[in-house]
């Protein structure tokens, strides 16, 4: 739907999706010419009154099977500032406080993620424990949101894993048990105050910076011999920066090399992923801080799953 900004220009609404087409059409030539119009097709398609849960039903719930077989995969929210990415991923807390947050329309991909893994763990009596980090990219320079200190601008240090070729080692990286489903509100809330937000032109919440909320399962299962195997599941929540242009932006100066380096790891997420659907033998993980992070979640036997947000909004055509 429009956001503030776009109902403050008087615009008017160029995009008409096709859910059972899966079909996403843009009326190129404005409100006069009905023709000129171009049609994209995509695995799944959500119009402005789909709910919550219908996109975490549709896109979520797969991969989450996948994560509690042990394998690591990624869902990513992508595009321009103010288009609904931290939404969808956080969602919001509904003003009706006879909801749990479980039951909240508004809730998001990550509270609904946590709920789901307690209650499929807890019901298939599975041994297991669920950590959570939460990480920001600002400016390829990287911050934890859930360290204690108050010292919001202490910088992390990345280095290989020597035990596993394709992880990294987040020196000094906050990694938090949680016990249950009621703590990942608490845990959400701290992190988007220490956020790195600046004021733009096109959101005055606009973050400039990528998060990466990263959801570690350890299960223990009993063999049918009596042995014990422990497997882990991990499942990266990727909210990435608004991909507008500069000029669109507005922004001057720092704010400027700052968009530079958000089209950069973009970029490079890009190049990562057309590298892997075309299996070429080198994939440039290490071109940016955000691709090294997640190289051990993206290709191999992973899912990766990327939700696109647009504006449907006239004045954001280009």
């Amino acid at each position: 739907p429009f956001n503030l900004a776009e109902r403050k220009t008087n615009s008017h609404s160029v995009v008409e999706c096709d859910h059972a087409r899966k079909e996403v059409s843009v009326r190129t030539g404005g409100l006069a010419d009905k023709s000129s119009r171009k049609t994209y097709t995509f695995d799944m398609v959500f119009g402005a009154s789909t709910k919550q849960i219908d996109v975490y039903r549709s896109v979520v719930c797969p991969i989450l099977d996948e994560v509690i077989m042990g394998y690591n995969c990624t869902v990513f929210a992508y595009g321009q500032t103010g288009t609904g990415k931290t939404f969808t991923m956080e969602g919001e807390r509904s003003p009706n406080e006879a909801y749990t947050w479980e039951e909240d329309p508004l809730a998001g991909i990550i509270p609904r993620t946590l709920h789901q893994i307690f209650e499929k763990l807890t019901d298939s009596g599975t041994e297991f424990s669920v950590k959570v980090s939460l990480l920001e990219i600002y400016n390829e320079e990287l911050f934890d949101l859930l360290n204690p200190s108050s010292d919001v601008s202490e910088r992390l240090q990345m280095f290989d894993d020597p035990r596993n070729k394709r992880g990294v080692i987040i020196k000094g990286l906050e990694e938090i048990t949680v016990h249950n489903k009621d703590e990942v509100y608490q845990i959400l809330e701290k992190g988007a105050a220490k956020r790195t937000t600046a004021a733009t032109l096109m959101n005055a919440y606009s973050s400039r910076s990528h998060s990466v909320f990263s959801v570690t399962i350890h299960m223990k299962e009993t063999t049918i011999d009596g042995e014990e195997l422990v497997k882990i599941g991990k499942l990266n929540l990727v909210d990435l920066a608004g991909s507008e242009n500069i000029g669109r932006s507005g922004a001057v100066d720092k704010r400027a090399r700052e968009a530079g380096n958000i089209n950069q790891s973009l970029l490079t997420l890009g190049r990562v992923i057309t590298a892997l659907v075309e299996r070429t033998p080198h994939v440039p993980y290490r071109e940016s801080k955000l691709t090294r992070i997640l190289q051990d979640s993206l290709g191999g036997r992973t899912k990766t799953s990327i939700i696109a947000t647009i504006s449907p909004a006239s004045s954001n055509l280009e």
